[in-house]
């Protein structure tokens, strides 16, 4: 049975026409909890999004009602000008259907905290998997694609490997790799390095790093501080299920303007 969410016509922003992610009014409830409160977010196409905030500031929920891992309560989110988990029908948004959520999944990467690999799978049969089973492409040319991008993250020589076998960041590469083998529009980063020993965090970084110079769309979970200043086009700083401010690097990271912007970045940098 399909659930419906209630949305006021208002939420049609026409002055947003070009940006990657609309998200609009987005409200969140887990029971008496209220975990998002109202947000509001606009993420450009090539630009990369970088979330701060202290935990359980709703960061992580955000990031999984826009490729519909977690349900919105009100308010809506659109990638590419397409509802994400919902169609209209009047003032009234309906759930899709679990297939055709999906195939939305399929246009939107989600690399997570914690891999989240098949351990009874090789490296490349990890890669292979999705773009086999939901694209439906002929395995030798998933194969194909897929060693490419081993290569592109570094893991050429690990193709044959088993998750249990690598290391904490090469298993989170091999995540990333997982990600871009459907070639999706946008990617979700969830804390990609939080679960990695600090000597680690170098060579993930150093992916993600260069996906953004190659003009890919993410948005970025992170607590590293530096990587915001380096890459983001924008960062934004939440706390308690709201933004509180969003900028540019410069900006927010050197001259915050809200005072709990200012307290948490005196306690991170």
């Amino acid at each position: 049975m399909s659930s419906a969410v209630t949305v006021s016509a208002a939420t049609t922003v026409t002055e947003a026409d070009t940006a990657k992610v609309e998200i609009r009014s987005v409200h969140k409830n887990f029971g008496p909890l209220h975990v998002l409160r109202g947000i509001d977010l606009d993420v450009r196409a090539g630009e990369v999004t970088v979330v701060l905030g202290p935990s359980g500031s709703g960061k992580s929920t955000l990031l999984r009602t826009i490729n519909h891992l977690e349900k919105v309560d009100s308010g809506t989110v659109s990638v590419d000008g397409t509802l994400v988990g919902y169609r209209r029908s009047g003032n009234k948004l309906h759930e899709l259907r679990e297939r055709d959520i999906l195939k939305q999944r399929t246009r939107i990467g989600f690399v997570f905290q914690n891999f989240h690999l098949f351990p009874h799978l090789t490296v490349l049969e990890n890669i292979v998997e999705a773009p086999v089973s939901a694209l439906k492409r002929p395995r030798k040319d998933a194969e194909a694609a897929a060693r490419k991008l081993l290569d592109r993250v570094g893991l050429a020589d690990k193709a044959e490997a088993y998750p249990k076998q690598l290391s904490g960041g090469q298993q989170q590469r091999v995540a990333i790799a997982r990600a871009l083998a459907l070639e999706p529009g946008l990617l979700l980063f969830d804390e990609p390095t939080s679960a990695l020993d600090p000597e680690l965090v170098g060579e993930v970084l150093d992916v993600i790093k260069d996906l953004a110079a190659s003009g890919t769309t993410m948005i970025v979970v992170t607590h590293e501080i530096g990587f915001a200043r380096e890459v983001a086009d924008t960062v934004v700083f939440m706390d308690e299920g709201r933004i509180v401010e969003q900028g540019p690097p410069g900006d927010v990271l050197d001259s915050p303007r809200h005072e709990r912007t200012r307290a948490f970045l005196s306690k991170v940098l």
